[in-house]
């Protein structure tokens, strides 16, 4: 996506949550559009800033009043409107509003009688009892607030930022520093790189001789709300959402070193040291070097000179958490990790049949193929789910499209499928001989997320059980850092799926990445197989394959127990092995 898109979609959406607290409405007319602009700029495959106002116009989902502010953006690097709303509501309430429970006309009776317009403000008043005196605030529902608090630590004095919303911000900075001039290299470091679930501070690394204009262009980011620190070789920022981002310039020359040294984690970095302090060297964010008088560098410009230097081949850093990495690498048994370019297929992807989806049918595979995916699973939400499912007829007509679209094109395998909502009982959508006719399905809770452990496991153990399942959607129903997932028997759950084939879906969006690393990491010594997929609604969304990807490298996951690394012909005689056919 063009940096313009980017920036404007960061805006728009911005835009979009500061009107719905204003207006004290998650459907008001402005927050409707804002939030319709911000897909719509996302979906663009032009660059925002090189399109006049009338062909913004034109674009479905914008309008004159929404490209006259992208316009603004672009000549002016503001937008008046936001500007005024950031003024007005504290960023504290925008974190209200990630409070399960919590909308926007309750954010706004929080400032008015209690004059809480954050998150440790509604702490207090929880722990008071001020604000159980609250109209529509009973004992249950306070139980209930502070029960989503604690679980999702959102008042920890160590509070960590989603993965979301810290990648975010990590490219689009790292691109504006990219195109400074001078600067060879830029990357983010940290937990980021090391791909944790939430982070806490975001490491930033520049390699140039000439700090002085990267510094520069870091402070004047529009996302920096205060300064805590600026040098030549570090700055440090907080940003509006309270993310702090910390900025090391380094030469060209140590880039290599710098990457490991602050890529961590730190009990990973403790290995090193002694394995270098073990080889008369040392080792430190410039360079691995003699330990002696000469303090001769042995190795600096990349990583993987680094790591060889020490005797090792290059760790991936999603690995690097002194969790036996280092003695599988010294034994030569470090996992064949899965890339990218492995992936063949997607098997979760929605089309605008879905009353969620933004694509039709041709143009979402199309953009699959341009990905290089060989195969596709078509997964519109199956009936039962309210708003957004699709009846059996509707079902049946697309897939005499897919199977037309497939001939036509003859340059991808095309299976018919759909997204299920596992019931609270464990009852799916359709009846068992309907199921039965499609190529491909995925079965998901989306609902009843209080039950108890046992309600929960059994009723996605009955979903595995069903001969016509292929895969188990976003087996939590996590959302990172705003909504706690569901409780299973873990165990229970991976032993049902490593017995019937089933597989376990990792869920590429960073505001999921369900199954857990954990899971995942339980899942491959249990047996089970595990499929990478998008979960897309929009054709930007199939970009986040390397999530996926990254979520699957973090817990291990050789390529032998992703389903999707297969190519079609055996992909399909395992689908047919796991049906029984």
């Amino acid at each position: 996506m063009p940096r313009t898109n980017d920036e404007v979609a960061r805006l728009l959406d911005e835009l979009a949550v500061l009107t719905e607290i204003a207006e004290g409405d998650p459907n008001a007319f402005r927050v409707r559009a804002y939030q319709n602009a911000h897909r719509a700029v996302l979906g663009l495959d032009r660059d925002a800033g090189e399109m006049s106002e009338a062909d913004l116009a034109r674009v479905k989902g914008l309008g004159k009043s929404t490209a006259a502010k992208i316009r603004e953006y672009v000549q002016t690097g503001t937008i008046a409107k936001l500007e005024e709303l950031r003024a007005a509501h504290p960023r504290g309430q925008r974190d209200l509003l990630k409070v399960p429970g919590l909308g926007a006309k309750t954010v706004g009776l929080l400032q008015a009688t209690l004059g809480i317009t954050d998150l440790p403000g509604l702490q207090a008043a929880i722990d008071d009892g001020r604000l159980a005196g609250l109209p529509g605030m009973g004992a249950k529902t306070v139980e209930n607030l502070a029960a989503a608090i604690g679980k999702l630590g959102l008042t920890s004095k160590d509070r960590r930022v989603p993965i979301a919303d810290a990648m975010s911000v990590a490219e689009r900075t790292v691109a504006v520093l990219a195109h400074v001039p001078g600067v060879v290299d830029a990357a983010y470091a940290g937990s980021l790189r090391r791909f944790r679930e939430t982070i806490g501070d975001l490491d930033l690394l520049v390699a140039t001789d000439d700090p002085e204009p990267v510094r520069t262009t870091f402070l004047a980011l529009d996302e920096v709300d205060r300064v805590i620190g600026s040098g030549e070789t570090k700055t440090s920022v907080v940003t509006r959402d309270g993310l702090q981002i910390d900025l090391r310039v380094v030469p060209p020359g140590s880039f290599g070193a710098a990457m490991v040294y602050f890529t961590g984690s730190k009990a990973h970095n403790i290995r090193l040291r002694q394995r270098a302090l073990d080889r008369g060297l040392t080792l430190n964010e410039y360079a691995l070097a003699h330990h002696d008088d000469t303090a001769e560098v042995i190795a600096s410009v990349t990583e993987e000179d680094v790591y060889a230097a020490l005797g090792l081949p290059w760790i991936t850093p999603e690995l690097r958490e002194d969790d036996g990495e280092i003695e599988a690498a010294t034994a030569g048994q470090l996992p064949d990790l899965p890339t990218l370019a492995d992936i063949r297929g997607d098997l979760h992807v929605h089309t605008d049949l879905s009353g969620d989806g933004h694509e039709p049918l041709e143009r979402m595979v199309a953009a699959l193929v341009d990905r290089g995916r060989d195969y596709v699973g078509i997964t519109d939400h199956a009936e039962n789910l309210t708003i957004n499912g699709v009846s059996r007829a509707a079902m049946e007509a697309q897939r005499l499209r897919l199977r037309e679209l497939e001939q036509r094109r003859g340059d991808v395998r095309l299976l018919h499928g759909a997204e299920l909502n596992i019931g609270v009982d464990g009852s799916l959508d359709y009846d068992p001989a309907f199921l039965a006719t499609f190529d491909w399905l995925v079965a998901s809770v989306h609902s009843h997320f209080g039950r108890s452990v046992a309600e929960q496991t059994a009723r996605v153990v009955a979903a595995i059980r069903e001969p016509s399942v292929t895969a188990i959607g976003h087996l939590t129903g996590r959302m990172v850092g705003r909504r706690p997932g569901i409780e299973l028997d873990v165990e229970q759950v991976l032993d049902a799926a490593a017995e019937t084939g089933t597989a376990i879906e990792i869920n590429a969006s960073l505001h999921r990445l369900d199954a857990p690393a954990t899971v995942v990491r339980e899942g491959l010594a249990r047996g089970a197989c595990f499929v990478i997929s998008t979960d897309s609604h929009r054709i930007g969304d199939l970009d986040r394959m390397r999530f996926g990807v990254a979520q699957a490298r973090r817990a291990g996951a050789s390529k032998d127990a992703i389903v999707n690394t297969l190519d079609a012909d055996r992909f399909l005689a395992w689908i047919d092995a796991v049906r029984g056919a």
